[in-house]
């Protein structure tokens, strides 16, 4: 009996066990799959690296995983879990339910906790803030005491594989533009916006770049080195755009953000960070939540500006509780008040990772900006995202790692196969759909002859050259211009293009005065030695050139020509010029660390124009007159601009300042005896850039520069006449209450600071902050002098060089420096409309000097953000 009761009872648990491990495997065998987008619920973008898991599900690949750049996310499990949970730091978690279909797609909204804490920010400003005995003051301070030791530049040796995307588009489109009749051709091109607050709303994605790279750091000597590894764009036609241009533009709107840094700069303004040293004097912050559903726990610790307006941020920090004090997350964005030009939205997104030894190092970084000219109106929306991977620290790798330029191309451009597959297989975050047909579809659209029209109709009106096959004619702003000696005069030119050889290109112009009746002529010829533009980066070439042609003595202008028509009218006296014949031969070659070398052989003839004199009077008070006035130079000079960036358009290069100085050398000899040259001289000059960035206080432009000509018995066209404007611009580089010829030396160092507060001060104005006008300052300073054997004046060698100028009354108009420097200060008002500046330039000394005016207004058109 008792065998049998043992048989029973064990035939009764194994059926019992059989049955359990059937219905336990049946259930497992009957997954479900739920695919879906994370979003935030007001803005309807996307959130990347959220957390979605199976709730009550024990964690593993199928039940856990994390929403990619664009918010997707992909679960497998069992069909007896009904429920899934999606956090992410600085929104509630979000439950939502799932159905036992085998397939199945969910959109989780999830709302932002700051919408609780503008509440507790109302609430508290019925206590005034205060940062004494505040623990979130205390708390902010424990983070920056601690900055050094939790940011990656901290670490002796580190490297890590890094991945960036950027990617812009029109945004924004209402349906009725999108079906406009001029887009007919081209609605492939639009997608529906899923992130606009109304419906009918569509974007234009128009570029795309990725690009993969190996990052070394090492702290002593300070280095950080980039091996590109990889790098695709969207590229637009080189004959109209400057694709490099454009990158490095893009870079500097979207520049990495690190929260570690004190200022952070972005849309070419510099912002404080919530844990800058100086943080707690410009921020409040609140502690809002403490997170115990993770390890280290964390403290929310919400911060906004103290004043709206101020190049601040607004948003949360998530800081561990483990006594390192580390930022583990970042949530920022911007006030609606703040003082920053054309943008409609700026969300940041930093998420931090821990690695073996407990410290947390930078994860992901998204920057998204939204500009537009009004608040509805249609806009461009970018994005940048930054995936950091493989991180290893303490690594000490042979100094040649580290030696060299800080930007290394390590693959083969040509390539392009390979570059495709190195994305294809590489790439940590997987693209989108409409971000894999940026690539396509910019091909295909250049292909539309519609669009290649319009391209050219754009690159007439922002570049002044109309393309006329193989040729560009232009520019056109100075098609028509006037002056007093030439009086209404006609010019048309134009320069040849890759188009017609990659090797040699040349440029002409013609241009004919009605008051003058002569003809005015240019033309050169440049050989390519590195087989490419001739006007894009790293120039290396030469050139033979012949000019006739109208100048202003002195007249120096940067990114504009002088015969520019806005620059023909013009205050005062200005009728001094000379006719100029010159035959050129010019060497230069950039290298890819921005140093520039150049070299020149020019031959010269000058014969006076208008009211301009060539005149000597000897001993016995005897004028002689001169009609013509030969030099022969040879010069080299030199230009070195570590980390330069600018866009290169079709004439000038538009540079896009940092903080890193640019110096110049430039050196000339006058050759007496050598094809007609009458005068021997050696004239020297020395120049240094530098923008110095004051955080919440702006920033300053300061050029110095230093001339030395040695030689004797030299005409003054021969010396420093200092650049002066008589025109209603403001002038950044030129005198602008300085006359025409009104200075010249033979030696001399030169001072201009322009400084722009970024509206510090008008900020803290109750109603006058609302026009978010900006302060601009500047003082502009020049002192040197003649000596005595090329001074006028001099009574033993004045009657071997040309007279000072008079004007038509005989008042002496030129003037070499007394006991004093010129100096001239203004003070203005930036950022009117968004893009007009004004000053009133005040002239210090010199007021005695015939027709010097003692101030003046100015105006100058600035775009800037």
């Amino acid at each position: 009996m008792r065998a049998k009761i043992d048989a029973t009872t064990f035939i009764t648990k194994l059926f019992f066990s059989i049955t359990l491990v059937l219905t336990v495997s049946m259930a497992f065998a009957q997954n479900k799959t739920v695919t879906g987008t994370v979003k935030d619920a007001k803005t309807k973008n996307p959130i990347p690296y959220a957390t979605v898991a199976v709730v009550g599900a024990p964690a593993s690949a199928g039940t856990m995983t994390s929403t990619n750049a664009n918010g997707e996310f992909k679960l497998v499990f069992p069909t007896s879990y009904v429920k899934i949970r999606a956090s992410y730091i600085g929104y509630d978690s979000k439950d939502a339910f799932v159905t036992n279909d085998a397939t199945q797609t969910k959109e989780i909204l999830m709302d932002q906790q700051d919408n609780m804490l503008e509440e507790v920010v109302v609430k508290a400003t019925k206590k005034k803030y205060s940062n004494k005995d505040n623990p979130a003051v205390a708390l902010i301070r424990k983070v920056i005491e601690n900055k050094e030791k939790n940011r990656l530049s901290g670490q002796q040796y580190a490297e890590f594989d890094q991945y960036e995307k950027m990617s812009l588009g029109l945004s924004n489109l209402s349906e009725k533009f999108v079906n406009k009749k001029i887009f007919k051709n081209y609605q492939f091109l639009f997608e529906t916006d899923d992130s606009a607050k109304t419906a009918n709303k569509y974007v234009l994605p128009a570029f795309i770049e990725e690009k993969m790279s190996k990052v070394y750091y090492r702290k002593d000597p300070s280095k950080t080195k980039q091996y590109i590894l990889g790098d695709q764009r969207a590229q637009f036609d080189p004959r109209f755009i400057d694709n490099d241009g454009l990158t490095a533009y893009f870079n500097k709107l979207y520049e990495q953000v690190d929260i570690y840094d004190n200022n952070i700069s972005l849309v070419t303004n510099q912002f404080l960070s919530p844990i800058a040293n100086s943080a707690p004097t410009f921020y409040k912050f609140f502690i809002t939540d403490t997170i115990k559903t993770v390890q280290p726990w964390l403290v929310e610790l919400s911060f906004f500006p103290r004043n709206k307006a101020d190049m601040l941020f607004k948003g949360q920090l998530y800081v561990t509780l483990d006594g390192n004090y580390a930022v583990q997350g970042a949530n920022m964005t911007v006030a609606d008040d703040i003082n920053l030009n054309f943008v409609r939205d700026l969300q940041i997104q930093l998420k931090f990772e821990k690695d073996s030894k407990s410290r947390f190092y930078l994860k992901t970084s998204t920057l998204g900006i939204d500009f537009s000219l009004t608040e509805k109106g249609m806009g461009i929306r970018g994005s940048r995202t930054v995936d950091y991977n493989n991180y290893k620290v303490g690594i000490q790798r042979p100094d040649s790692t580290y030696d060299g330029p800080s930007t290394v191309i390590a693959y083969n451009v040509e390539n392009k196969k390979a570059i495709k597959t190195l994305f294809e297989t590489q790439r940590p975050l997987v693209l989108a759909q409409n971000e894999l047909n940026i690539y396509h579809n910019i091909d295909t659209l250049q292909k539309i002859p519609s669009f290649r029209s319009f391209m050219d109709i754009a690159a007439l009106l922002l570049s002044g050259y109309k393309q006329a096959g193989p040729v560009e004619i232009g520019p056109v702003n100075t098609f028509y211009s006037f002056n007093p000696v030439e009086g209404f005069r006609l010019r048309v030119g134009g320069r040849t293009t890759e188009a017609l050889s990659k090797r040699f290109y040349a440029e002409s112009y013609a241009a004919y005065g009605f008051k003058d009746q002569k003809w005015k002529y240019f033309f050169s010829g440049t050989y390519a030695f590195n087989n490419k533009s001739v006007y894009s980066f790293p120039m290396h070439y030469i050139r033979a050139s012949y000019k006739k042609d109208t100048k202003i003595p002195g007249q120096k202008l940067e990114f504009i020509q002088e015969d520019n028509f806005l620059l023909s009218f013009k205050r005062g006296d200005n009728d001094r010029y000379i006719y100029e014949t010159n035959y050129g031969l010019e060497y230069k070659k950039e290298f890819l660390n921005h140093l520039a070398i150049g070299a020149a052989f020019n031959i010269n003839r000058q014969t006076p124009a208008g009211s301009l004199t060539y005149q000597m009077v000897d001993a016995n008070n005897e004028s002689r007159l001169f009609n013509e006035l030969n030099s022969t130079e040879v010069s080299v000079n030199f230009r070195y601009a570590p980390h330069e960036e600018f866009y290169q358009g079709k004439i000038y290069r538009t540079p896009i300042f940092n903080q890193y100085p640019i110096f110049t050398f430039n050196y000339t000899a006058g050759i007496k005896g050598l094809a007609k040259g009458e005068y021997n001289y050696h004239n020297f000059n020395v120049g240094a850039f530098k923008r110095f960035y004051f955080s919440q206080f702006g920033f300053a432009d300061v050029t110095a520069e230093g001339n030395y000509i040695a030689g004797k018995e030299i005409p003054f066209p021969f010396l420093t006449i200092h650049r002066a404007n008589q025109t209603y611009a403001y002038q950044l580089n030129s005198y602008n209450l300085m006359n025409f010829l009104e200075f010249v030396s033979d030696h001399n160092a030169s001072l201009n600071v322009q400084y722009y507060m970024n509206g510090f001060l008008l900020n803290k104005i109750p109603l006058i902050k609302k026009l978010k006008l900006r302060e601009v300052f500047s003082f502009k300073g020049v002192y040197g002098g003649l000596r005595k054997e090329n001074n006028p004046d001099d009574p033993n060698y004045g009657s071997k060089v040309f007279t000072w100028q008079h004007n038509a009354e005989g008042v002496q108009s030129s003037y070499t420096f007394g006991s004093e420097p010129y100096m001239e200060a203004s003070i203005g008002l930036s950022n009117i409309f968004k893009i007009l500046r004004v000053d009133y330039v005040k002239r210090l000394n010199y007021l005695d000097h015939v027709d010097a005016p003692a101030w003046g207004i100015r105006a100058r058109v600035r775009f800037d953000f």
